[in-house]
């Protein structure tokens, strides 16, 4: 099964290296495909941070489409391998992936970056990580599920960064 995952990630990455050109800035798939712990049925989850991006979410949405179309059949394969699965993508442009998001802090320990212009992800991530670190962040496992303990020693009324 991960082979086939594996097929689709090249593909994906080749697609969207043809589609965004110079503006893909970095790729990287996360969730339970990029942990390794996908089922058959799990959707992939990926990051795309490009520059520029059109604003908003539907104009985002509408620009990828070009990507969807080009995995169409590859996507199509993997069901007749038993694997049916989904993109899932976030759209981001450097400066969003700078500015933070929630959903990132699962990221660096999940994340695989397929593509990396000047380690641009990969610095973003681990800048996370310290500062995850810092405030003595930890992701608790209640089953299949987590959630974030963005800070263990947390007191009433304190004020903290990320």
């Amino acid at each position: 099964m991960y082979s086939v995952f594996d097929r689709l990630l090249a593909e994906l990455a080749d697609a969207c290296r043809a589609h965004y050109g110079q503006r893909l800035v970095s790729l990287a798939v996360f969730g339970s495909v990029g942990r390794q712990t996908a089922r058959p049925d799990s959707d992939i989850d990926f990051l795309v941070v490009a520059d520029p991006l059109p604003d908003g979410r539907i104009a985002r949405v509408q620009e990828f489409e070009a990507v969807e179309r080009a995995l169409a059949e590859p996507l199509r394969a993997a069901r007749g391998c038993g694997v049916n699965t989904s993109l899932s993508p976030v759209l981001k442009t450097p400066a969003e992936v700078a500015q933070g998001s929630p959903l990132l802090f699962d990221v660096p320990d999940d994340a695989r970056i397929l593509m990396d212009r000047d380690g641009f992800l990969r610095a973003s991530l681990d800048a996370l990580s310290q500062r995850l670190a810092a405030l003595g962040a930890r992701r608790v496992w209640r089953g299949n599920a987590w959630f974030w303990d963005l800070k263990p020693d947390y007191r009433p009324g304190e004020v903290f960064k990320l």
